[in-house]
């Protein structure tokens, strides 16, 4: 379990979607934000070709580098225009020495609705091996998880945890108020997880790779997990149409982490670089 947690907290530090909630917890409607299961944007966030590269430190340790890709499929999946979200991460420098890192998440989602519709995912963490096979029927609400013989029963526009970033960025953020709530569901290691972020307000932030205007959002966590309380963790996103995440910063039970934003090609959108 414990390799798990710290597989998740890599992965989703990048992502920009901590949230470590109890998985068998159903929440109501998210805070202010109406239907949030809806593209509301009359944009795209990200186009093919979009690449993001990152850089994660542990502490004072150089602890790995991730990326992020949008590409075009190369086939449809039911007739429908299919995108690959494309999520590397890999441990680095002495890191790599005690706590070898290779991971890849794949997600083929609608290109219409940005909702999965197959998801891959290959662990290899300190000879620790996890291979995840997800189908998403989504007018059905369910999911072929490859473990139960049954379909599971989902909520309506069920997230993989890569498909999530991509999903709200597609959110309109114009007339979000300082301590509305973003909800999504996602499907995790045969699942249903929360996710749930709250909106803090806009501030300047500056990285090696330079000064970018950012909105601000913090997980809804229970307290006593992962982190002591909702302020310990930091997610700040670009504010312009591409909401590409620029910093993470973490203060977990086990350290502290830092990722941030170090390349980037194929924008759909000027960013907001100072």
């Amino acid at each position: 379990m414990m390799k798990t947690k710290k597989n998740i907290l890599l992965l989703l530090a990048v992502l920009g979607l901590m949230a470590f909630g109890d998985p068998h917890k159903r929440v109501g409607s998210a805070e202010g934000l109406g239907n949030y299961h809806q593209r509301v944007t009359d944009f795209s966030p990200f186009a093919p070709g979009e690449k993001l590269d990152f850089k994660l430190h542990y502490g004072f340790i150089n602890a790995g580098v991730a990326s992020l890709e949008v590409n075009e499929a190369d086939q449809s999946v039911d007739g429908k225009e299919v995108l690959q979200f494309l999520g590397n991460g890999k441990s680095g420098g002495t890191f790599d020495w005690f706590f070898k890192v290779r991971d890849e998440y794949q997600s083929f989602v609608d290109a219409e609705t940005t909702n999965p519709l197959v998801f891959k995912r290959r662990v290899n963490e300190g000879g620790y091996h996890i291979s995840r096979d997800y189908t998403f029927l989504q007018e059905e609400k369910l999911i072929e998880d490859g473990r139960n013989k049954d379909k599971v029963a989902v909520p309506e526009n069920i997230q993989d945890i890569l498909s999530a970033f991509y999903y709200a960025r597609t959110l309109d953020f114009d007339k979000i108020k300082v301590g509305q709530v973003i909800e999504l569901y996602s499907y995790m290691d045969y699942e249903v997880w929360p996710l749930k972020v709250r909106f803090k307000g806009t501030e300047k932030v500056k990285v090696d790779a330079g000064e970018f205007d950012c909105l601000r959002f913090v997980p809804v966590v229970q307290e006593g997990r992962v982190f002591s309380d909702e302020e310990d963790l930091n997610v700040y996103i670009t504010n312009d149409k591409n909401r590409i995440p620029v910093l993470v910063k973490a203060d977990v039970l086990v350290g502290s982490i830092k990722m941030e934003l170090t390349n980037w090609k194929g924008l759909a959108h000027p960013l907001s670089k100072v």
